[in-house]
Order: structure tokens, then C-alpha cells, then sequence
């Protein structure tokens, strides 16, 4: 499966920006897909991740509260919504997916499929 993410951007510190991941195939509805970034300097870290059915969702505790992951499998297409924007949330967001896994293996194992990333900038 091919996944295109988007919707990244300049957005000041508070503010918010909806990510999404556009995958090739129908058959998106049977992977676990998730969110990670990598800021300049820095290792990739995990940041969300959302079972096939949508039902079960894992996050980084950095993330948790202020960002929420969904998905809609008619569209093909994985979201992550993202609030409260800080600074140190900068980096490029990669999307990624697994065929069978769940939110825990995308977060811990690293998933087959990924994206190319889009850049979010928050400005203070």
C-alpha cells in the first residue's frame, strides 16, 4: 500500500492543523496505521496510532489529550487531528500502517508501510 500525507504547515503556538494520510489501496481498512515525527537532531518517535476499525487508539503521552488520530475507510485516509500546538511539537510527521497490527505493534515494532512526511512548524 502507498500512503500520502498532507496538511502539514506554519502554525503559531495554541493553534491547531489536521493531518492526513491518503492510502493507494481499499484494502487500508485492514491495516493498523499510525502517526511519527522526527525533529531536526532527533531520533523518529511515535506519536499515535489507530487499529483497522478505528475502535482502539494508543498515544505518546506528549501527545495525549491535545491530539487525537481517526480514520475514515471509505476515504481511504488517516487523520490526525492536532490541538494546543506547542513548539517542540516542529518536526516532519511520517505517516505509517501495518496489515493485521494493532495500535501497540504500530508504536513498538516498525511498521512495514510509510509515507513521505509533511513538515509542521509551531512558532512561539
Amino acid at each position: 500500500v502507498q500512503l500520502q500525507a498532507s496538511g502539514g504547515g506554519l502554525v503559531q503556538a495554541g493553534g491547531s492543523l489536521r493531518l492526513s494520510c491518503a492510502a493507494s489501496e481499499r484494502t487500508f481498512s485492514s491495516y493498523a496505521a499510525g502517526w511519527f515525527r522526527q525533529a531536526p537532531g532527533k531520533e523518529r518517535e511515535f506519536v499515535a496510532a489507530i487499529g483497522w476499525s478505528g475502535a482502539s487508539t494508543y498515544y505518546a503521552d506528549s501527545v495525549k489529550g491535545r491530539f487525537t488520530i481517526s480514520r475514515d475507510n471509505a476515504k481511504n485516509t488517516v487523520y490526525l487531528q492536532m490541538n494546543s500546538l506547542k513548539p517542540e511539537d516542529t518536526a516532519i510527521y511520517y505517516c505509517a500502517a501495518d496489515l493485521l497490527g494493532s495500535p501497540r505493534t504500530i508504536a513498538t515494532l516498525t511498521p512495514g508501510y510509510w509515507g513521505q512526511g509533511t513538515q509542521v512548524t509551531v512558532s512561539s
